[in-house]
């Protein structure tokens, strides 16, 4: 199994986005040392005081800098807020920056209506599916220098490097997602620790309705990738403990409450007490938006989710907000899983 990280840069209690961007960087570092395939970086608005990653862009420009040999991208630029010409122009200059190995997530999603008018968004789009895939589609067309030489875009032209160009990912947690990816022929990505129970729809539907590629971005045959919200620790119990706090958060979604707690104990007195472990075995069927365990536990829930998918690589998403134990959890995980530290 390939494995791969998404980071948001949780701003530290206390800290600013300066130590959240630090820490984003040494978590790279971390990867590309433990055998991590790829590391994205996600695409926030609003939260700042929380969540410092909202312009994956300008952090993969530093990233590129720190790093050497791991894929690193964008989990996810949310295109409905941008031009396809300029998220393709920031996409060619880090490959040009990072070359050959910068992915170019393209996902969407609407922000609290200040955030969206803020933007500039249109929330009024008559078709947000057709909107979405004709953008990812000239997103990619920029990239690669695809357009007819008749076309109206055809003269533009992208930064990048003889290794490039950067590779179009599809990014979504719904079955229409997985149909603009598979009529697209492109890579494509499910946020389970979003929408849980769309991953094996999503990615059956992915693979019944994929075509092999017109673009010259895209793939002959699906690939794809699963992101799950995982934590490890030595022991299950443990895990459990740092796990409490995607529980706290996923709580607060619910009651329409977008804050992160500070600390562990923070969530484990909001939960009421410390989550059970996740069995070792899923029930067929059963897909929590968040899983723990000890790097053996993990190792098994992750091939079972994976198999489950149809994929073989799993992208680890978090909300653990102590930065050693976030790193400490990465690093088992990797020995769990059997990567192979550069």
């Amino acid at each position: 199994m390939d494995l791969s990280a998404v980071d948001l840069s949780p701003v530290p209690e206390g800290g600013t986005a300066t130590e959240a961007y630090e820490q984003t960087v040494e978590a790279a570092q971390q990867a590309e040392r433990l055998g991590y395939t790829r590391f994205w970086v996600a695409e926030h608005h609003g939260r700042a005081r929380t969540l410092a990653g909202t312009t994956p862009e300008v952090l993969l420009g530093n990233l590129a800098a720190e790093t050497d040999a791991i894929r690193i991208g964008s989990g996810a630029v949310l295109l409905n807020h941008y031009s396809p010409l300029k998220v393709a122009e920031q996409f060619g200059a880090l490959d040009a920056l990072a070359p050959g190995r910068v992915d170019a997530g393209l996902g969407r999603a609407n922000e609290s209506p200040a955030v969206d008018r803020a933007l500039g968004t249109d929330r009024r789009v008559e078709d947000p599916d057709a909107d979405h895939r004709e953008k990812v589609e000239a997103v990619a067309s920029h990239l690669y220098d695809d357009f007819p030489a008749d076309h109206p875009y055809g003269d533009i032209e992208i930064p990048g490097s003889a290794e490039g160009p950067a590779v179009p990912w599809v990014l979504g947690s719904s079955p229409s997602s997985a149909e603009i990816a598979a009529e697209l022929g492109l890579p494509y990505c499910f946020a389970a620790f979003i929408r849980p129970g769309f991953a094996v729809p999503a990615f059956e539907t992915y693979r019944e309705r994929f075509e092999p590629s017109d673009l010259a971005g895209g793939v002959d045959e699906p690939r794809g990738i699963v992101a799950v919200n995982a934590v490890c620790a030595e022991t299950d119990r443990e895990a459990a403990r740092l796990r409490a706090v995607a529980e706290a958060v996923f709580r607060r979604m619910a009651r329409g409450d977008g804050g992160v707690p500070s600390t562990v104990e923070e969530a484990v007195d909001e939960l009421g007490g410390v989550p059970e472990p996740t069995p070792e075995r899923l029930d067929d069927g059963e897909w929590p938006r968040a899983i723990s365990g000890s790097p053996e536990t993990l190792a098994g829930l992750l091939d079972q989710l994976a198999d489950r998918a149809g994929v073989d690589e799993v992208m680890i998403q978090h909300a653990v907000p102590d930065h050693d134990d976030a790193l400490r959890s990465h690093e088992l995980i990797a020995e769990g899983v059997g990567l192979s530290e550069r």
